[in-house]
Formats: C-alpha cells, sequence, structure tokens
C-alpha cells in the first residue's frame, strides 16, 4: 500500500512539473486565434455540426470539380446552424454569384491545410524534410504510408513497392542527420535511425482470420523484402494494430515471420497493443512470454486505441462480445497497468508508451524511476500534429520521444485525418479537456476510477428477439471446430433419407441423388421421391391432423419452434458443413443460412405468440368487438437450393405458428439439408402429421400439390418461371375445394448498384464485387448490373477488374475461397451461355476462367457498353455474371435501374445526401440498401421480398409476414342485459 501510494506521490510530482513547463501554451489545433482552432472549437460545441463536418472532409477527395465541392458544401450545411464564415458562404452560393469555383479552391486549401496538421507530407520527399526536421529539433520519427485500404493483389503490390521506395530515399539521406545520442540508442545498444509502421491487412487483399495459414503465409511472403531491408540498413519496423477482428491474426503473422530462420535474430521488430481492448493484458503477457522463451528482443508499443467507435458499432451489429473496455476510466486505468507490466520486462521488451495524457506519461515515468530504469530504456510517442507541447515537455526531462508520422495523398489520408479529428473533439479527449476547457491540474491528474460498467449491450427488441451472432472466425475454437465438423460430416456422407408421411419414415424405389457440386461423383446421400399416391396421402393426413392442430395454443406452439432453434444451435457446425457439401457454399455463406433458419424460428415463435392474441377493438358500451386470426389450413411450401435451411425453415415456422398443417416439397438439388431441417422440428417435438416430408420433382408432385383442393396455401421460393406455374394453378378452383388458394411467393430480381460520382469506392467496389459474386450470383438477391455516373466510371471499373482478379476460386472447404462451383451442369451451361452473349453484345471487362478440377466451377465475367436490350442486361441470370453501365447522372441512373421486370433489391453507393434522398424515392425495389451490399438481408432488421416479377406477398421476416398464413376474423357480442351493460 506504502508502495502504491509512493508511485501515485511520484506520478503527480512528475504531471506538476510537465505542466509547469506547458504554461500558457496552447497546441496550434486548439488555438482559437487560428482558423483550425476555431474550426475544432466549432465542432466540439455542435454536435449536428461536428458530423456533417468530418462526413464533408471525408468525401472532400472524391469531388472532382471547384462546383462539386461548393454544391457538396450547401447539401451538407444548409439545413443545420452553422458558423457564420459557411453562413455567408452559402448565402452567396445560394444567390447564384458566381462563387463555386472560388468557394470550391479555398474549401480545398483550408482542408488540405487542416490535413497538413495531421500528415507530414504528401510523398517520401516532403516526409524527409518533415522527419529531417524533427530529428534537428530532437525528435525521432517513425513512417507510416496512408492508404492501407487493398481491394486487390495489385493494389497490395503497389502499397509493397511504396514502402520500398520509400525506404530506399530515405536510407542515404538519413546519415546526413547529426548525431542524437538518446535517439538512435538505448541500454540495449544501436538503434536505427529509419523507423517504419505498417499495418498487416495493406499487403494481402483476402486477409482473413478464417484463411488462418494462407492468410499468414501470403502476408509473410509481402513483407519479406522489407524486413530483408530492415536486417541490411538496419531499419526498425512495428505492426499497428487495426481492428479487432484481426488482432489475433496481426499478433501471429509477427511472431511467425520473427521465427523464421532469416529473421530469427533481428531486434528492431515491434508491435501495438490496444489497451482498450479487454483481452489486451493476455496478449501482452503472451507476447512477453514468448519473447523469453525465444530469447527475442522487441518493441511494444503501448496505445489506447482509435477505433473504439467502430469496434462498438460493428460488434453490436454482428451480436459479438464488445471487445473494447466501456468507459475511458477503465482504459486509462488498464493503460496504467499495461505500462507498468511492459517496464517490468525491459530485459525482453522495449517500452514505447505512446498516450498524450500527462496522467498516463507521468505513470510511466514515475514508475521506470521506482524500478530504477534509465531513462533511454523507456520511449515515448506521440502523434504528429498533436501536443506538440507535451512532446517537448517529455524530451526535455531526458526520454525519447517519437513521432507517428503518416505521409500520403490526401484521399487514402482522409481515414486517418477523420480519426483525429474524432478524437481531438471526443468528450472524452484528454488533449481537449486540457487546452479547450481548461479543466484544473488536479482533475488532469487524478488517479483513474472506473465509473460504474456501462455495458451497452445490443438491447433486445420489442418482440424480445435478437438476431444469432455469426460464427466469429477469428477465433481459434470456432475455426478448429468447423474442420472438425467437415471431417466428421464427410465421413457420413451417402446415407439415404425417407419420405415423411404422418409419423411414417418410408423408403420409395425411385430416388434422388444429392451430388457435391465441387466434386459431383460425391454423393452427399439419396433421399427417397414421392409419388402421386404418397401427395395424396400427405394431404388428407394434413387435413386429419389440423382438426386438432388448429386448437393448440400460440404459445404451445411456438414452444416447438423455439426447441427447434436450440437444435439447430447445437448441431450449427454439422448444418454448416452439410450445406457446404450439397450447395457449394463457403463456410461464412453456409453458416449465415443456417443464423438465418435460426432467427426465422425465433422471431415467428414471438410474431406468432403477439398475433395468437385476440385485439379488443372500440369502446362503445354494450358492446365487444375482438379481432383474432385463424388458421388457413393445409399448406405446401415448395423451397429453393440456394438457402436450403433458411428459407424452408422460414416458410414452414411461418405455417406452423400460424396453426396450420405443413407438407414440404424442398429442391431436388438440396434434400439432404431439407431433412435437417424436418430432424430438428421432429426432435423439438412437433406432433406426427404436423409437418411432412415430401421431396419430388415440381412437373409432377409439386404441381399435383398446388392443384389439390385439400390445400389452401402455397409458400414458394424458386424462379419465375415456376413461380408463375404456381400462381396459374393456384387460380382455378378444383371440385371440392373449399378456400381461394393464397399464394405467397418469392422469383428472384434482376438488381442493379447505382454508384455516383461523390461514393467511397474502397466501399462501393467491395459492396459490388460481394453483392455479385457472394455465392458465386446464386442469390435472388445478387448484384447483376452496376450503373456508374460520369467521371466516377474509369476508376470504379479499373479496381473493380483488379480486385475481382484477386478473388479465390476453389471447392467450399477451402476456407480461402471465396467462390466455390454453381449447383449443377445446367447452371454452369447456362452462365456459360451468357458469357458468350456478352462477348457477342458488349466488351469485356474481365472473364475468369476457373479450374474445373470435375466440379460445376465458373470464374467471374464482367462486361461494358452491352446492348441495352441484351439478355445479359435483362435476364435473371443466377451466376457470377456482371454488366457495368456507364451513365450521365442520377436520373438516368435510377431510369435504367428501374428499367426491369423485376423490383426486388437495389443499391446506391453515395456520399450525396440529395442524391440519398431522390434514389430513396425513385428506386421501384422491395429492399433498398445505401452504402453497403445488397446482399444477406437479416430477419426483423431487414424484411426480404420484392414486387412486380419479384413475388407476390409480405415480407420474409417482417411483422405482417404470419399474416399470410391466416384468415382475420371479427366477433361482436351484444354485452347488454336489459339496459344494464357492463364497464368495458
Amino acid at each position: 500500500m506504502e508502495r502504491d501510494q509512493d508511485l501515485e506521490e511520484r506520478t503527480i510530482q512528475t504531471g506538476r512539473a510537465i505542466f509547469k513547463s506547458m504554461e500558457g501554451k496552447v497546441p496550434s489545433v486548439f488555438d482559437r486565434k487560428r482558423w483550425k482552432g476555431k474550426v475544432m472549437e466549432w465542432a466540439m460545441n455542435d454536435e449536428a455540426f461536428r458530423i456533417r463536418l468530418f462526413r464533408f472532409i471525408d468525401l472532400l477527395p472524391s469531388l472532382k470539380t471547384d462546383a462539386a465541392v461548393a454544391s457538396m458544401l450547401s447539401e451538407y450545411f444548409s439545413d443545420i446552424d452553422t458558423p457564420r464564415i459557411i453562413r455567408w458562404t452559402l448565402k452567396g452560393l445560394s444567390r447564384g454569384t458566381g462563387l463555386s469555383k472560388v468557394t470550391g479552391m479555398a474549401i480545398r486549401a483550408n482542408v488540405e491545410s487542416l490535413a497538413r496538421q495531421f500528415i507530414a507530407g504528401t510523398g517520401p520527399e516532403e516526409a524527409i524534410s518533415t522527419t529531417s526536421s524533427l530529428w534537428n529539433g530532437g525528435f525521432a520519427s517513425t513512417i507510416d504510408l496512408l492508404g492501407e485500404a487493398t481491394l486487390s493483389e495489385k493494389e497490395a503490390g503497389d502499397y509493397l513497392d511504396r514502402y520500398l521506395t520509400m525506404i530506399d530515399l530515405f536510407h542515404p539521406r538519413i546519415s546526413e542527420w547529426p548525431d542524437g545520442a538518446i535517439l538512435e540508442s538505448d541500454e540495449k545498444g544501436p538503434i536505427p535511425r529509419l523507423n517504419i509502421s505498417l499495418k498487416v491487412s495493406s499487403f494481402y487483399s483476402r486477409l482473413d482470420p478464417a484463411d488462418w495459414e494462407e492468410s499468414i503465409a501470403s502476408v509473410i511472403e509481402a513483407l519479406r523484402p522489407i524486413f530483408r531491408k530492415a536486417r541490411a540498413l538496419p531499419l526498425a519496423i512495428t505492426f499497428d494494430m487495426e481492428h479487432y477482428y484481426y488482432k489475433n491474426l496481426t499478433i501471429a503473422i509477427f511472431r511467425r515471420i520473427l521465427e523464421e530462420e532469416e529473421f530469427k535474430d533481428f531486434p528492431f521488430a515491434g508491435i501495438a497493443i490496444q489497451a482498450y481492448l479487454k483481452d489486451s493484458r493476455k496478449d501482452l503477457a503472451g507476447l512477453i512470454d514468448w519473447a523469453k522463451k525465444k530469447r527475442k528482443s522487441i518493441t511494444v508499443r503501448l496505445v489506447k486505441g482509435a477505433y473504439w467507435d467502430y469496434e462498438v458499432a460493428v460488434n453490436r451489429q454482428k451480436g459479438w462480445p464488445i471487445p473494447v473496455l466501456t468507459t475511458k476510466e477503465e482504459t486509462d486505468r488498464n493503460y496504467e497497468e499495461l505500462s507498468g507490466l511492459l517496464l517490468e520486462n525491459t530485459g525482453y521488451i522495449r517500452a514505447a508508451i505512446a498516450s498524450h495524457n500527462i496522467r498516463s506519461i507521468s505513470k510511466a515515468m514515475a514508475a521506470g524511476e521506482k524500478l530504477g530504469l534509465a531513462k533511454e530504456a523507456i520511449e515515448f510517442q506521440a502523434l504528429y500534429g498533436m501536443a506538440e507541447y507535451i512532446q517537448k515537455a517529455v524530451k526535455e526531462r531526458g526520454y525519447r520521444v517519437r513521432v507517428y508520422t503518416p505521409v500520403g495523398e490526401l484521399i487514402p489520408g482522409m481515414a486517418y485525418l477523420v480519426r483525429r479529428l474524432l478524437e481531438n473533439t471526443s468528450n472524452e479527449s484528454f488533449l481537449r479537456r486540457s487546452f479547450m476547457e481548461n479543466r484544473s491540474f488536479e482533475e488532469l491528474i487524478k488517479k483513474p476510477i472506473p465509473r460504474e460498467r456501462d455495458t451497452k449491450k445490443q438491447r433486445p427488441r420489442e418482440n424480445g428477439f435478437q438476431n444469432e451472432p455469426l460464427l466469429d472466425f477469428s477465433m481459434a475454437a470456432v475455426r478448429d471446430r468447423m474442420e472438425g465438423a467437415l471431417k466428421k460430416t464427410r465421413k457420413h456422407l451417402g446415407k439415404r433419407y425417407p419420405l415423411l408421411l404422418g409419423d411414417e419414415e418410408c423408403m420409395r424405389d425411385v430416388e434422388i441423388r444429392s451430388l457435391n457440386p465441387a466434386r459431383p461423383g460425391e454423393t452427399i446421400g439419396t433421399v427417397s421421391a414421392a409419388s402421386i399416391e404418397d401427395a395424396d396421402r400427405a394431404v388428407e393426413t394434413a387435413m386429419e391432423v389440423w382438426k386438432e392442430w388448429r386448437w393448440s395454443s400460440p404459445e404451445k406452439r411456438a414452444e416447438y419452434l423455439f426447441k427447434a432453434a436450440g437444435e439447430a444451435r447445437k448441431r450449427r457446425y454439422e448444418l454448416t458443413a452439410i450445406e457446404m457439401y450439397e450447395t457449394g457454399k463457403n463456410r461464412s455463406e453456409a453458416d449465415a443460412d443456417i443464423a438465418e433458419a435460426i432467427d426465422y424460428f425465433e422471431y415467428y415463435a414471438r410474431e406468432g405468440m403477439r398475433l395468437g392474441r385476440p385485439r379488443r377493438l372500440g369502446s362503445c358500451p354494450g358492446e365487444a368487438n375482438e379481432y383474432l386470426y385463424i388458421p388457413k389450413g393445409v399448406g405446401v411450401v415448395i423451397s429453393p437450393w440456394n438457402f436450403p435451411l433458411a428459407i424452408p425453415a422460414g416458410m414452414v415456422s411461418a405455417g406452423l405458428v400460424t396453426g396450420n398443417c405443413i407438407i414440404l416439397k424442398p429442391s431436388g438439388l438440396s434434400p439432404v439439408t431439407a431433412w435437417r431441417l424436418i430432424e430438428l422440428l421432429r426432435n423439438g417435438g412437433i406432433p406426427p402429421g404436423v409437418l411432412q416430408f415430401l421431396p419430388g420433382p415440381g412437373a409432377g408432385i409439386g404441381e399435383h400439390l398446388v392443384s389439390h383442393p385439400g390445400v389452401d396455401f402455397i409458400a414458394f421460393t424458386g424462379s419465375r418461371e415456376v413461380g408463375l406455374r404456381i400462381v396459374d394453378l393456384a387460380s382455378s378452383t378444383a371440385p371440392g375445394q373449399s378456400n381461394v388458394k393464397r399464394v405467397i411467393t418469392e422469383m428472384g430480381g434482376k438488381n442493379a448498384i447505382i454508384v455516383d460520382e461523390t461514393a467511397d469506392l474502397d466501399e462501393a467496389v467491395k459492396g459490388v464485387m460481394e453483392s455479385a459474386l457472394g455465392y458465386q450470383g446464386q442469390k435472388c438477391s445478387a448484384c447483376s448490373r452496376v450503373i456508374v455516373i460520369g467521371s466516377a466510371y474509369e476508376e470504379f471499373c479499373e479496381r473493380l477488374r483488379y480486385a475481382v482478379e484477386s478473388v479465390k476460386i476453389g471447392p467450399p472447404e477451402d476456407p480461402g475461397s471465396f467462390m466455390g462451383p454453381l449447383i449443377d451442369e445446367r447452371a454452369l451451361k447456362k452462365t456459360e451461355g451468357y458469357i458468350e452473349r456478352g462477348r457477342r453484345d458488349g466488351r469485356p471487362l474481365l472473364i475468369r476462367k476457373a479450374e474445373r478440377g470435375g466440379g460445376y466451377f465458373a470464374g467471374p465475367a464482367i462486361f461494358l457498353d452491352v446492348q441495352e436490350g441484351s439478355p445479359v442486361v435483362r435476364d435473371e441470370i443466377f451466376g457470377p455474371v456482371l454488366v457495368v453501365i456507364r451513365a450521365g447522372n442520377l436520373e438516368e441512373a435510377v431510369r435504367i435501374a428501374n428499367d426491369t421486370d423485376y423490383a426486388l433489391t437495389g443499391g446506391l453507393f453515395s456520399r450525396s445526401p440529395v442524391n440519398i434522398g431522390k434514389v430513396r424515392e425513385s428506386f421501384d425495389v422491395g429492399n433498398l440498401y445505401i452504402n453497403r451490399k445488397i446482399s444477406g438481408a437479416l430477419v426483423s432488421r431487414q424484411p426480404f421480398g420484392g414486387f412486380r416479377m419479384s413475388g407476390v406477398g409480405s415480407k420474409a421476416g417482417g411483422p405482417d409476414y404470419l399474416l399470410q398464413f391466416t384468415h382475420p376474423k371479427t366477433v361482436t357480442e351484444n354485452t347488454m342485459r336489459r339496459g344494464f351493460a357492463p364497464e368495458i
């Protein structure tokens, strides 16, 4: 306790001395006498302005003309209170005074000035000048090249070349710098003058923890040239930390490259640890133990962390645990504890304390003194353009200070700039509280004591529903379980599966053989095919069972779905594996289908209970009015192969929970996965006959069931051709039929994404590629047309081509495969036919060949300048074929997008508020996605479905979907008795 008190007193004394040396000084970024300081003050005092400002700065580099800059200024700021200078500018623009060019130039100049506050130069020459000035002023530096987003192997290669070029330019120049004892040596010996920081995601475009070994090998292959230069020159290298999803992979790459024979003795490698992560202590302890065992000397840069808002938002969206500490006090306390751990292990670790918080800095200095460490054993790091007086105060106390120095053009630098602005204007920012709010020394130096934790968990929705989280393949345990499930499942392929009639499992001589589309010689399973007689028996059974089932309570029916959801969770890896083998989905796509099936069980169970409660209407005395929903009767569910568990689970569970009996006729291409759905519900206790399983040909038992007089409704997902045939058959009334049949059908789309001139092309290219090629384009929501406006066209096409060239095509069980096979030979031939038609009707941007290996693999094809009436533009292809169309303006783009028989999904990539508003109003689709991919709708959050030839009915996963499986009923009772009316 005395030791703690002594350390605290030392910390306060050190902090007081640092504060005294800075008395009366204000960092330039907070100097209200300067334009930059005024901007920061405006942003801190007005949250609406702050958000618009940073979004505008993020957009600015993509604007090609001064007129566009002026136009966007008006769009972003005309409807909110703004500083006087902006109001005057907007007023002048509204009067048409010809200010557009002058305004655009002035805005660019001011934002460039702001960027130069934090970015040391646009290229190596400026960076050399900046770092030379820093060195002459007594500061070391570490160079970070901005522009980390790499969507293709070409971009990753270009990024590597930029680093190698920069190193070659820097090295001869730094030898001219004057000697700086503390800057180029510590208690372990010499330190390189040249130091770089890098992010592993920039060196491999397909980096993914799910593909663990390939990701490590590919990044290391790219980094070896840098490490070879580092060893020869010498040069120090530090691995930056990025988003949490890459954290474990980054640490693994760092360790692995330093364990290679070539680099095992390299002493100048470092890695960042983010103190705001809950598992940062475990990670740091692991690195220390590793360094001791391997007898290595490494640097650890301890940072607070720069992605807090991102980590909270993204992990909430995914339903994953939030990995960051949720208060500043928790992070500050953790930072101090980790600093202590670093300083206690300086025999193996070079400690780099990266903070602008004087409390954190002072605590590290005090802890070092108490441990008897020489000052050169501790390095302090700061960000370029921030806290310059703190940097000087630390240097004056005899410590080495290294400045993190970003270098790059405005466009790639915007993400970094916006992060810095958010950091500086945050309510929690130490610099803000010190220099803008003028908090007292006592408040700023006080020991961090965490407040009551705000876990900010995702709140359940109104009915208690939460989406099932996807598997997190960054976790080793998840990857191991998935590999185990694939091996175990493969051993049990080839089984025979029965029909289910009532409670009887019936084997038939006629069978459907389900094949692995990646290896058509491999049989997934053989499923009995139903006959017409089987279909009649199933309907008769369902009609009889329904007489009792219809009276079961909504709560009881919901319970069966909850149990099925529980069964699916228990068998999740097995279900994912069988779907990968049977339908050619990669693990992420297959897992998403299992999660969606669970969502349907859970969501419709809750919705069924909600709808099952009668509603009282009106408030007239002497009269009771009740509105309720009753089941329709017997339903047929005809499900597709592309979402072989989720879609039938949704249609079946919707029918069951509303009190109907269901006959499931699955696709003949995925009947084994469909049988797993039957198992889930039977294991959940669903009564015999309520659900029956009848695989068989659509033209045979499918049409017979649709036409059967005992069937009351049909729920179908599949092709337009079959869907319209069902609508036609169901419209005929057969003798003995007591209901007009209800048809709920989803039939596909010819979906478009619009990319305008304000779009973030990093996001647009990624979103289009994932939408077009995810599951080989075999989704009704897939993008098959992308419409690019004006000057964005050439760059978009070039980056898209390189990105698509870089995706991996291979067996679904290979964790690196982005694309697998098409579902069968017919789909392959159909796709090849459209590719040939695209060659004739347009100009190929890219046609990739795929190694078949006996499977139904097709490479992606992208076409430009395709004739407007071409089938490639008009037809739903259901394969990896994409058309890129040029449009002159937004109105033309929307017209092209709407020029189709379908209206299912559509998208827009834009940072123009006006364009977003116009597209929201005029793009005729059931699901419109803005600035994200157009596939992957989530139950309850994005209810899914379209209109026109895309289908008939309410949206799946939405609040009115179950109504389609019911009849509404009104009951009115006269409660008056001889003039007496009971209270309502």
